[in-house]
């Protein structure tokens, strides 16, 4: 690989980490302004489907597989995993807890995806090896990261800036995220929503084996999410009455509007390219040591454009989970030689990578592909 393109794929890694930076901190000051948490999901899923799936009929039509109803119950499942569950209580954490909590548990992702990928015998822990040592050390730290997030509040670090760019959304939540119980409920939510995510990224790579049109099989989850979402939206804004039914459906031209089109747009757009882009010249485990960087950026955008008040236990948590992170990938590269026409360490189909969007985590099955023919010629 030539330097430029060496240099180019870590300014890739970071406008990524900003653009999910800039998604936490959106979403949360939507959530804080009053906007309900399943409506949201809806629009963006919506959003979504409505950028990706002409663009899937218009590339990948001509040569999509036959769609079996198995094969539709399999992807309908899938999506109600990945998609609306995970996302749905993703948000419904980020209610009770902060965008700095969001970014800091995203890095447990990759563990608890290696930690499926042992369970379903996709993946080994060697014990007496020094690899397997630091993956078994890199989910301890995880654990503890979690932990102290949950059950250790800590001192108050001052915001950088108490002129926030969103007025009057972040000290109204405030109050309510200031309560232990809610703070720990919101943290373990925030756990589940990772859980059902990684969960889904397992799968994932053993369904596109059955049906490798990505596109098509990603704008297909979303439209099928987006429908999911609706039900689950009207469900729950129902119960709270007419008046709050009405409100909760309205987009008003605010910091709603604006976190909704980015999530549904760019996120899922411009991300999902980039993360493709990157993966394909640095292999996914390049793309997941750049998470600590998206905490990091998160950290400071949330205490400057909110306010909000990060705790010296958020920072710690998040300090043993990047901790973990890097554990998990050290074991993984220890275990991986080098190939001579690969991105070096190769991945595997479970391999430990981000998985803030599904789309990128995808592109890992390509390369256990191009791993398998190498392995056959030699």
């Amino acid at each position: 690989m030539s330097s430029d393109a060496g240099k180019k794929a870590y300014v890739v890694a970071m406008v990524i980490q900003v653009i999910y930076t800039g998604m936490y901190v959106m979403s949360k000051a939507a959530l804080d302004g009053g906007m309900n948490s399943f409506v949201f999901i809806f629009y963006r899923q919506a959003a979504a489907t409505l950028l990706l799936l002409p663009l899937a009929i218009l590339l990948e039509r001509k040569n999509a597989p036959p769609m079996s109803l198995w094969l539709f119950t399999k992807i309908f499942m899938y999506a109600l995993l990945g998609n609306t569950v995970s996302m749905n209580l993703h948000n419904l954490s980020l209610k009770y807890t902060s965008a700095t909590v969001a970014s800091a548990t995203s890095n447990s992702i990759p563990v608890i995806t290696f930690l499926f990928a042992v369970l379903l015998h996709l993946e080994a822990i060697k014990l007496r090896a020094s690899s397997g040592m630091a993956k078994l050390a890199g989910v301890a730290l995880c654990v503890a990261g979690v932990l102290v997030i949950a059950l250790y509040a800590g001192p108050p670090l001052s915001p950088l800036n108490h002129h926030r760019a969103f007025a009057g959304h972040a000290h109204a939540a405030g109050a309510a995220t200031n309560k232990q119980g809610q703070w720990m409920k919101g943290t373990f939510l925030m756990l589940l929503a990772n859980v059902t995510w990684s969960l889904w990224i397992v799968l994932q790579a053993r369904l596109l084996k059955e049906y490798p049109n990505k596109l098509l099989l990603t704008a297909l989850q979303c439209m099928l999410s987006t429908a999911q979402s609706l039900a689950l939206a009207a469900a729950v804004t129902g119960a709270a009455g007419a008046g709050g039914k009405e409100g909760a459906w309205r987009l008003r031209m605010d910091v709603g509007l604006v976190a909704v089109a980015y999530s549904g747009f760019v996120v899922t757009g411009v991300s999902f390219y980039l993360q493709a882009w990157c993966i394909e010249r640095r292999g996914p485990v390049f793309l997941a040591m750049s998470n600590p960087l998206g905490l990091l950026l998160t950290v400071f955008c949330s205490s400057f454009f909110l306010g909000e008040v990060v705790h010296l236990g958020s920072v710690l948590g998040g300090a043993l989970l990047v901790a973990g992170l890097y554990s998990v990938l050290w074991g993984k590269s220890k275990e991986q030689p080098p190939q001579p026409s690969l991105p070096s360490p190769a991945p595997t189909a479970s391999s430990p990578v981000t998985c803030t969007v599904k789309q990128g985590c995808d592109d890992e099955v390509k390369f256990e592909e191009k791993r398998n023919k190498l392995d056959s010629q030699v």
